[in-house]
């Protein structure tokens, strides 16, 4: 049930950063460089860590890196709370903002129980 929850959020965000390109690029700290390889790059790894949970392989693999990868993506959605911006059309309320950060903690707490 945890596994198949992950896999389908994963596999749906990695989607996204394709689709919704621009959004994801506009939550990444304006002085970092190389911000469209960033959203595609982590993209990529998302939707990997994705399909690999939806098809029950590589658990192990993933158990072990998802929370790196997790604090690695962390100060976009901190910058996201600081400098809130448009995503697409949609403008997210500060409360979400805000209230992604402690969310990602319990994830890299729940990867335990993929």
């Amino acid at each position: 049930m945890i596994r198949t929850l992950y896999g389908g959020l994963l596999l749906g965000a990695g989607i996204m950063h394709f689709v919704k390109e621009r959004a994801f690029m506009s939550i990444i700290p304006k002085s970092w460089p190389f911000k469209r390889f960033m959203v595609q790059a982590s993209g990529v790894i998302e939707v990997i860590y994705g399909a690999l949970l939806l098809t029950n392989k590589g658990t192990r693999f993933i158990k072990r890196t998802l929370p790196a990868f997790l604090i690695a993506v962390f100060p976009a959605n901190i910058n996201m709370a600081l400098n809130p911006s448009k995503l697409g059309k949609m403008s997210l309320p500060k409360w979400v903002t805000w209230a992604r950060l402690p969310l990602q903690w319990v994830l890299i707490k729940g990867v335990k129980k993929i």
